[in-house]
């Protein structure tokens, strides 16, 4: 039994809205957004951090069959550098928005507390909301293995990063890695790459 929430406003179409790779020190942010279908139940939904790579592939391709639409929105290491994360966010999602081609929802179901106003629908900001809404735990699945794949892409150009591995994000090896050989083109060069030491370091 799916103890997930199925919505916030009984009667309204709800389009739940996620990202991925905010904290991460390369590759982009994605966000997803996912339209449920109240008569297609998806078992095992649950954010997207709690589940393994197995059990998030098996559910993206269940949310694919059955949601009433869905949307991934892309913002690139570049364009989190000129605008900053914070406003990457909110922009992949909006781009996830953009990116419903069937049903236009008349309410977004936020994950965290800050967001953006898309257009003129209104939209609730829910804490954790990837752990409490259905909706919002698909999209975290959407947004997840999206930015996974494009991981596993940049990973075959730049493998001393081991993103196939972190995916990105600030572990010692990838810092140590950024120290050794340097930034790539896929870094965010706005972020702290080297972590307590002198990003200067980076450009000697």
């Amino acid at each position: 039994m799916n103890s997930l929430l199925p919505y916030l406003n009984r009667g309204l179409v709800e389009a739940g809205c996620d990202e991925a790779g905010r904290g991460c020190l390369s590759g982009p942010v994605v966000a997803g957004t996912v339209i449920l279908n109240s008569d297609k139940k998806i078992a095992g939904l649950d954010d997207s951090k709690k589940l393994n790579e197995k059990d998030r592939l098996l559910l993206r391709d269940e949310i694919i069959k059955h949601a009433l639409d869905y949307g991934v929105g892309i913002v690139s290491n570049s364009e989190i550098d000129e605008i900053n994360i914070l406003n990457a966010s909110f922009l992949a999602m909006h781009r996830a928005i953009d990116n419903l081609k069937r049903i236009k929802p008349e309410h977004l179901l936020i994950d965290g507390n800050r967001f953006n106003p898309y257009q003129s629908i209104p939209h609730t900001c829910i804490v954790k909301g990837d752990s409490i809404y259905q909706s919002i735990a698909a999209a975290s699945i959407m947004a997840k293995t999206t930015r996974d794949d494009i991981m596993a892409k940049l990973h075959d150009d730049y493998p001393a990063y081991n993103w196939l591995k972190n995916k990105g994000y600030p572990t010692k090896k990838h810092r140590e890695a950024i120290e050794k050989f340097g930034p790539t083109g896929a870094h965010r060069m706005s972020f702290n790459l080297l972590g307590s030491k002198n990003q200067r370091n980076l450009f000697k």
